[in-house]
């Protein structure tokens, strides 16, 4: 099962000393972002801030449907990032203490300071970000490990790979089961700066120039769409366990010749559904060339099993081709005495938009017969309001 949390606030924060006030809480895009000059120093970077609510996968784990193994992960899409010239690294830390979104935005002119800025967690309070310190600490975070669960994360980035879809689960882990220790603050996600449990960092000379973030590498602008996007890429927390249940009573299964010569298709695929619903698929599995028989009913109505554990669904953006749920442990296929089966909740899924299932069976997995198909036949449905 796949579970998504859209994003409550989020901004970016920028440590120049013309930008070290600005608030960009409504801006569309976020930024992770190094501006260096000629002379190799480091002008101005940026670090994105970013929250969700957890309060349906906290009671949720509290009411038995999410399991204590499930995995989480924190999802922004690339919004066409610039100049970007080598493989680099992505860290996600928990943001300690409160701040603010705020409603200003990189352009705005007067400056807006209303909400998070590099100085402050509040710019319009005047509430730094560490209390007593200079106003260059750039946001704030947990640096030590209380417990079994890390406090940060990291994801590295590639030349064909600029989306991020970072491993949090164990930072989600801390807001859910140490809320006192780690209150949900959400997350800051930033370059490497000195060591990556170190919580501050401002530009001088006991800076440790040899990491990404104060060194004098050009690195690109990582540029990711924000909450207040108008595309269908807003950032995600992503919910994943596995939910299959194998229960066949007294239905046959395909066999392997079977296997071979297989249509699949589904049994109460309708057009629409309802953005917020949790719909129940059946998926059914026939021979092409059934073997002939004597009956009082076809063959071709028979109802058998597609093999345990081997089946798997993808959805797809039916116009972008973007994988909304990958094959994987959250999108296994189930089974009861009706035949086989998977649940799928509507909430991940942009409105108004055209989505299509794409089926993987395994056979023979792990031996030298093994063989793997996928089936993509046209199952396509609308998410509507």
């Amino acid at each position: 099962m796949h579970y998504f949390e859209f994003g409550k606030r989020d901004t970016t924060i920028y440590s120049g000393g013309t930008t070290s006030s600005i608030n960009t809480g409504l801006d569309e895009i976020l930024e992770i972002n190094k501006v260096v000059s000629d002379n190799g120093n480091v002008q101005n970077v940026s670090r994105i801030l970013i929250d969700f609510d957890l309060s349906y996968i906290s009671q949720s784990i509290i009411d038995g449907k999410i399991p204590s193994t499930a995995k989480y992960y924190l999802n922004l899409f690339d919004a066409t990032s610039e100049e970007v010239e080598s493989e680099q690294s992505i860290f996600v830390y928990m943001i300690s203490g409160s701040w603010k979104q705020g409603t200003g935005k990189l352009d705005h002119t007067p400056v807006t300071r209303d909400g998070a800025s590099y100085r402050y967690r509040d710019e319009e309070q005047s509430t730094p970000w560490v209390t007593g310190s200079v106003l260059t600490d750039g946001g704030a975070w947990f640096t030590s490990q209380t417990g079994q669960y890390k406090v940060s994360s990291s994801y590295d980035l590639t030349f064909d790979k600029k989306d991020i879809r970072a491993d949090v689960t164990d930072l989600v882990n801390n807001f859910v089961y140490s809320s006192s220790v780690y209150p949900n603050n959400g997350f800051i996600i930033k370059r490497q700066s000195i060591t990556p449990t170190d919580s501050t960092f401002s530009y001088n000379s006991g800076s440790d120039t040899t990491k990404d973030e104060a060194s004098s590498d050009r690195l690109g602008n990582l540029k990711y769409f924000g909450r207040e996007t108008h595309t269908i890429y807003p950032p995600k927390l992503e919910a994943v366990w596995d939910d299959s249940s194998w229960s066949t009573g007294s239905l046959s299964g395909l066999g392997s010749t079977d296997l071979e010569n297989l249509k699949v298709y589904f049994k109460n695929l309708r057009t629409e559904y309802k953005e917020n619903s949790i719909v129940k698929f059946r998926l059914v599995g026939r021979e092409l060339y059934p073997t002939t028989t004597f009956g009082t009913s076809p063959a071709e109505l028979s109802v058998k099993y597609l093999p345990s554990g081997s089946i798997y669904y993808e959805v797809r953006d039916a116009d972008t081709e973007e994988v909304i749920i990958p094959f994987g442990s959250g999108s296994k296929v189930s089974c009861d005495s009706t035949g086989n089966f998977f649940r799928v909740q509507m909430n991940g899924f942009q409105a108004e938009r055209n989505y299509r299932f794409c089926v993987k069976v395994v056979s023979g997995s792990g031996t030298t017969d093994e063989q793997i198909n996928f089936y993509d036949d046209n199952y396509e449905f609308r998410v509507v309001r």
